[in-house]
This record gives structure tokens, sequence and C-alpha cells, in this order.
């Protein structure tokens, strides 16, 4: 018996009509592949142009503003030295790496919870740092000291710098231990709520006992890159690359969590202990950036979403993307902060919040209307 063979040229036709559907599925994938490639090398080189002349107008702007020949005047004088190697200089770059520890911490934040809306400061560590400093403030004016900027050198010898990283990590630890471990995401997030009312809520109480430490207090949470010096950017920078280096070290398992956990589970994904570490990354990084420079709002939350806007990627893209990003924004809003209204700064926090906040409104009211 013979088999019914299709007429002459039709099985080849057939062959070819597959062929040709599957090289039209396949062709539009190098494209699209080669675009995103080409989108993120255009944003690299964004930010590191950005990031220089955010580090150039970090250097000029003094208390005239951003004024270039005043800095030039500056440089033929005497106190060359002491403005640009002691003040502007570690200023400027500490801005910078106050901003990409929060990026980080951001882009750690969003993963690890799989939702846009997390920051760093989410699990309590900006609670712990603020009533750690509130109690250094509060101790300090019981001895009969006055509280104010002026005495912050002072503060920090006293260890101020230490009472805000050891605070944030202890606001962490607590919302872990309260969350009986990082296995379960949402009471995790469930346990930073209820740390961070609970912490805040004592440093408030603080302050009525000791309304000294209120100034204090006002200051370090509205942020201020005016008391960064070469010691804090040295221990920012090494903090920034074992933490960056540890992060991009567990990238592939951010990108599982992104799954699902049950799809992130069968990829053989540890999900207690990676939780568990990526918290960790995360709390280190918020605690250095804050007992540095407080409380500097919108960075850790708009830096993530900028790059996935514009350049979306795995995160092994997306950790470093953002940090530049975040040393991006906070470089420009430092600067900002400085020549709106010289001879006096404005709250580097202050900056932050606004123009983060005015960016979130734009983009829910364009997609509001899309």
């Amino acid at each position: 018996m013979s088999a019914v063979q299709p007429p002459a040229g039709e099985g080849a036709s057939a062959v070819g009509d597959c062929g040709s559907i599957a090289a039209a599925a396949a062709r539009p994938a190098m494209p699209a592949a080669s675009t995103d490639h080409q989108r993120r090398r255009r944003l690299a080189w964004l930010l590191l142009a950005a990031g220089l002349l955010a580090l150039l107008a970090g250097l000029v702007t003094g208390s005239n503003g951003v004024a270039p020949l005043a800095t030039w005047a500056e440089l033929q004088g005497d106190q060359a030295g002491l403005i640009l190697g002691q003040i502007r200089a570690p200023r400027t770059l500490g801005a910078l790496l106050v901003g990409a520890l929060l990026g980080l911490g951001g882009a750690l934040a969003q993963g690890l919870f799989r939702n846009p809306l997390a920051d760093p400061y989410l699990l309590g560590s900006a609670a712990g740092a603020g009533l750690a400093v509130v109690l250094v403030l509060a101790g300090a004016s019981v001895g009969g000291l006055a509280i104010s900027l002026a005495t912050a050198a002072w503060l920090e010898r006293l260890g101020l710098v230490v009472a805000a990283f050891a605070g944030a990590l202890a606001g962490v630890l607590l919302t872990l231990t309260l969350a009986q471990g990082a296995v379960q995401t949402l009471r995790l997030l469930l346990a930073g709520v209820v740390v961070s009312v609970l912490l805040g809520a004592v440093s408030d109480l603080v302050t009525v006992v000791s309304p000294d430490a209120l100034r204090g207090k006002q200051a370090f949470m509205l942020g201020s890159t005016s008391f960064l010096g070469w010691p804090a950017l040295a221990m920012m920078a090494g903090g920034l690359v074992v933490l960056l280096a540890l992060a991009l070290r567990h990238a592939r398992a951010l990108d599982a969590l992104t799954l699902g956990e049950d799809s992130a589970a069968s990829l053989g994904l540890h999900l207690g202990r990676v939780r568990l570490l990526l918290v960790l990354l995360l709390a280190a990084s918020t605690a250095l950036a804050v007992s540095q420079a407080g409380l500097v709002a919108f960075v850790g939350l708009v830096a993530p979403h900028l790059v996935r806007r514009h350049a979306p990627g795995a995160h092994a893209w997306l950790l470093g993307a953002s940090a530049a990003m975040g040393a991006v924004l906070l470089g420009v809003a430092d600067v900002v902060s400085r020549a709106l209204i010289p001879p006096q700064e404005l709250p580097v926090g202050v900056v932050t919040a606004v123009l983060g906040g005015i960016y979130l409104f734009v983009l829910l009211r364009r997609r509001g209307l899309s």
C-alpha cells in the first residue's frame, strides 16, 4: 500500500511556509535585543557625562552660587587648597557616593519585594537611625551643651555617625526579629511598617522630653551633605565597592525572584537564605548613606524607576545603573541646594523630595491619561 502523497511541490511549499513563519517570528528578536543593548549603552554614557558635569558644577558652586569666574579667582589665592580640597571636593564626591548607595539600596529593595514603590527606608532603617541620633542629641543636651549645626563636628566625634549607622542596622534587625526571618515577604513588609511607626513614636517622645534635640533631629531628617569629609568618603567608597560586588553576585537570584516565589523555588533558590542576605545588603547600604548624610528622600525610589523606564534590563545591569543614577541625582540636587539662594543653602533632602515628587506626579499623570 502506498501512503497518500501530497501533490508535487505542496510539501515543499508547506515546509517553506513554516520556515518563513519561524524566520518572521525570529526576526524581531534580534533588533529588539540590539535596541535594548544600544539603550543601555547610551544611558551608561549619559550617566557618565552627567556625573562628570555634576562633579564639575559642584566644584565651582560656592557662596555666590554657580560661579566659574569666582572659582578661578579663588584658585589664585592662598585659600585654594582649603576651599576646593577640604570643602567643595569632599562634599561633591560625598554627595555622589551617598546617592550611589541609596540608588543601590533602592534597586535591591524593589527587586527583593517585587514592588516599584519599595525604597531603602522600608524596613525601619530610617526610624532606627533617627532614634539613635535623637538619643545622642538628647544626651548631649542633658550635659548642658548647645545643639546646633555648628557643633556637628563635635557630635561626630562623640559618635553621631556611629550611632546613626548602628541605629539603622538595629531597626532592620528588629524588623527581621518581628517578622521571624525573611521567609515571608508580606510579613517582612508589615514588620517594617510596625517598627518604623514604633521607633518614630519613641523618637518624638524623646524630643518632647528634650526639646534641645529637636533642631538636630530636624537637620538629620532633612538630609545634608555639608559635613562630609575625606574619611567619610573613604568609608563610603570602600563600602560601595564591597556591597555592589556582593549584590552583583546575587543578581541572578533577584532575576529569579521576579518570576515569583514558586518559580524561584523550583529553580533551586533557597528563598529564606537569599532574602536574608539581600536584606542585610540593603540595610548596610542604607545605614552607610544615612549615617553620613541623614535621610535623603526619593533618591532610592526614583533612581531604579528612571533606569527601568529608559533602559530596562536584568538585575546585573539594573543594580549598577541604579547606583550611577542615584549618584547623578544627588549630585545635581546638591548643586541645586547650594545655587538657589546663595549664600544660604537648602537642605538637600528637601530638594530631592521636591524633584522626586514632581517626577512621580508627572509620571502617574501621564499614565493616567494614556
